[in-house]
């Protein structure tokens, strides 16, 4: 083992910071950012940043419970080799099961120290080559069907190359609501849609998705409750909609069984769900090997994690999609460096070694914080 390469500490920061309007799904409203910011660093003076964002009603994970398992993670890491990713991850796996959300913040670190020794930047540690545009799309809240319809015609006027509308109630509002947002946009804009498991059961996710034929929607996430995983063949057979698997898949294992009953056409990666690019990869490679169109989208995320899903994005041509809109709805930017918002959703990604990313010390100085 390398001398430089041994990690001599680790801090651990909780990040809160206000969103411009409360951002709303069918499993209930964010009022504010709340992220976990993870600094790992070496003997050589490397710093590697990683940030998570969890969700509660989905990897169950809370800016406390991500504060204090990281500490468990700090104890556990401290003097291991930074360079022996799978050791790393395999360390925190036995550590404690799941908690999906703050064990990608270390990885993300790990991953972030690895491609700066290697002198690259992280896609092309990853593999992958930056030889594409990246878009991303921007998600319009569940809400009144004309305050919805105001925002998508927002989105559209301002670029974006195609626009995410959350869904996930009763099939009667959730058809307004996406007629009422054609009627502003047009027909051929591209539009996606989201129920979050809203519409829970198989039966009730194919009578509404069965609705919305003819308003023109190119895919639907998580239709139905993710425990309902089963039943995904039979919506996805029944459906004029393609159905793309989001909560109902974490990690490899998940994404494994999915395509073993062949629930669906498309994966929704999240480096929250899968605890990292370590697993996120793997997700990657298998819908590639099964033909599988991907996307690579977030949880709350600044632009730290975005950029880090954009690396992840660039590292297999079978990723297609990408919902990076997150940090566009923050009232403060506290990162230095990462991926920059172009004109019409274009994502352009640092090609700098390493993540290329930072936050700003000014954000972190007054913040509850541990150091191990």
């Amino acid at each position: 083992m390398q001398h430089g390469t041994t990690i001599e500490s680790i801090e651990i920061y909780k990040l809160y910071l206000p969103l411009k309007e409360p951002f709303v799904i069918s499993l209930g409203p964010i009022h504010d950012v709340q992220n976990v910011v993870v600094i790992i660093r070496t003997h050589d003076g490397c710093a590697g940043y990683g940030e998570c964002s969890p969700y509660m009603t989905i990897n169950g994970e809370s800016i406390d419970t991500c504060f204090i398992v990281g500490q468990y993670f700090a104890k556990v890491l401290k003097g291991k080799n930074a360079l022996d990713i799978a050791g790393c991850m395999e360390i925190m796996d036995r550590t404690i099961y799941g908690n999906t959300s703050i064990k990608s913040a270390f990885d993300i670190a790990i991953h972030d120290i690895a491609a700066q020794h290697s002198g690259v930047p992280l896609y092309q540690f990853l593999g992958g080559k930056k030889d594409r545009i990246l878009e991303t799309d921007m998600t319009v809240s569940i809400g009144d069907p004309q305050k919805m319809k105001e925002d998508a015609m927002r989105f559209q006027s301002a670029g974006f190359p195609a626009i995410k509308v959350k869904l996930g109630e009763a099939k009667d509002i959730d058809v307004a609501r996406i007629k009422a947002i054609r009627e502003g946009i047009g027909n051929d804009h591209p539009l996606r849609i989201d129920a979050n498991q809203g519409w829970s059961t198989a039966d009730n996710a194919i009578e509404v998705l069965q609705a919305l034929a003819p308003y023109n929607i190119e895919h639907c996430e998580e239709p139905i409750a993710r425990y309902r995983f089963m039943e995904l063949p039979r919506v996805s057979a029944a459906s004029p909609i393609p159905i793309m698997a989001d909560e109902s898949c974490g990690d490899d294992h998940d994404a494994e069984r999915l395509i073993a009953i062949g629930a669906c056409t498309m994966i929704n990666i999240k480096l929250g769900k899968s605890s990292g690019f370590y697993k996120g990869l793997k997700i990657a490679q298998l819908g590639a090997a099964a033909g599988l169109h991907m996307q690579v989208g977030g949880f709350m995320e600044s632009r730290l994690g975005m950029t880090a899903a954009a690396h992840l994005a660039l590292a297999n041509d079978h990723i297609y999609h990408c919902d990076f809109d997150t940090p566009l709805m923050y009232t403060e930017d506290p990162v230095i460096g990462g991926i920059q918002y172009l004109d019409k959703g274009v994502i352009d990604t640092p090609e700098v070694p390493g993540l290329g990313a930072v936050i700003d010390d000014a954000y972190l100085k007054d913040t509850e914080k541990v150091i191990i």
